[in-house]
């Protein structure tokens, strides 16, 4: 039973940057409320890059929410599209993929979308199904719904156009492609980063060119990692993996700085707008940022890894963090026990964010800073060997366990 159009719109208008054309959005809701009929929503993904964090999922959480409101989501893996490499944002153009890495990339994503999407109302489908079937003549007239002028209004090909850095023509198609997918699947909806703009209007272009309604286009903002300023990112390591181990996925959102707690719970949670309105009150009238961001760990967390993990990750933050002890679960790195040394192991406490840098965990070490079974260590100490369940203790909260 889908919910009356004016409260689904407000649960979709929640954390959007912006919708193309909310008007619009409201006359399909109230058509397919009265015809009780889902929307179609479509979430082209890029193949390319497989890995999947909070950031990545903020579009998946908004598809989430509108599939709990009766809709249905369509999950395109652009295999054809990621044989040329989609140019936006790239002052270059991007390495195709092979057939195989984008086969590996699908298995991979599909993986992991469904620990946000409700899989009996997702359908998984590849451009290649049309796109590899098209003919010339059927390309040409594709090419036909646009022009060059309007093309070279993309951001990225402007700046490489003035740059004289070379554009392939086959570059041009990415885009109506793109706009041709929403065409074979008659999508209702299109949702994207605020990246996606000019693709996903091209969808509403072609699709009015074919003579079919118009999707709305619902464009999500690009989420600030825990640093508050660069966006997320596992390059830059300011990212929270939605595959992370509930202990740090929880410890991870405690990192979050206080201005974009109200942010995160737009863009991340399932919370209704009217309760994020009153967490924002409850700050506005000077609660402690820190027990709000408690709330928020907890919802966060228990969304990838149920009410038990959130429990364990909140055990766990509570007692290395508030108690100083050694919690009975903590983050664990695997090693190989029989060869690697203290030293071998401090690239993966990097990526982990247990340390910024090799010098930083030594600085550490020289203050008498991190212990290992509750032993202070030295920095000669590192050739030791690693034992299995070794615990190492770096400053004041930070525990991570060694296992073959």
């Amino acid at each position: 039973m889908l919910l009356h159009p004016e409260e689904q719109m407000k649960i979709i208008q929640k954390g959007a940057e912006s919708i193309v054309d909310e008007k619009e959005l409201m006359i399909k809701l109230e058509k397919s409320f009265k015809e009780q009929r889902p929307l179609t929503i479509k979430l082209g993904l890029d193949p390319s890059a497989p890995d999947i964090h909070i950031g990545h999922a903020v579009v998946l959480r908004k598809i989430k929410q509108m599939q709990d409101l009766g809709h249905h989501a369509v999950i395109l893996i652009g295999d054809f599209t990621g044989r040329i490499g989609d140019p936006t944002g790239k002052a270059k153009g991007r390495t195709a993929l092979s057939d195989e890495q984008v086969k590996e990339n699908a298995i991979t994503y599909t993986d992991q979308i469904f620990r946000v999407l409700d899989q009996e109302k997702t359908t998984v489908r590849f451009n290649s199904e049309w796109l590899s079937n098209m003919t010339f003549e059927e390309v040409i007239r594709l090419a036909a719904s646009t022009s060059v002028a309007r093309i070279l209004e993309r951001d990225d090909f402007q700046k490489r156009y003035h740059n004289q850095t070379p554009i392939g023509l086959h570059e041009f198609f990415y885009p109506l492609m793109q706009a041709q997918d929403s065409v074979e699947l008659k999508a209702d909806i299109e949702l994207g980063g605020t990246d996606q703009t000019f693709n996903i209007l091209m969808g509403r272009t072609l699709q009015k060119h074919v003579g079919m309604e118009k999707q709305i286009a619902i464009f999500m903002p690009l989420l600030e990692g825990l640093d508050g300023v660069e966006k997320m990112s596992k390059s830059l390591g300011n990212y929270i993996g939605v595959q992370e181990p509930a202990e740090v996925m929880f410890k991870k959102v405690m990192e979050v700085p206080d201005q974009l707690i109200i942010k995160y719970f737009e863009l991340t949670t399932d919370v209704h707008p009217d309760d994020v309105q009153n967490i924002k009150n409850r700050l506005d009238h000077g609660e402690n940022p820190r027990d709000i961001k408690l709330e928020l760990a907890g919802h966060i967390t228990a969304l990838y890894h149920g009410k038990e993990g959130m429990n364990a990750g909140k055990h766990y933050f509570e007692t290395a963090f508030q108690q100083r002890d050694i919690p009975d679960v903590i983050p664990e790195i695997l090693v190989d026990l029989e060869k690697d040394l203290l030293a071998d192991v401090i690239p993966q406490l990097i990526e982990a964010r247990f340390v910024k840098s090799k010098s930083e965990l030594v600085r550490l070490i020289r203050q008498n800073g991190v212990s290992l079974n509750q032993q202070k260590i030295t920095a000669e100490e590192l050739d030791r060997v690693v034992m299995n369940d070794d615990v190492l203790k770096i400053g004041k909260k930070r525990f991570v366990k060694f296992v073959k």
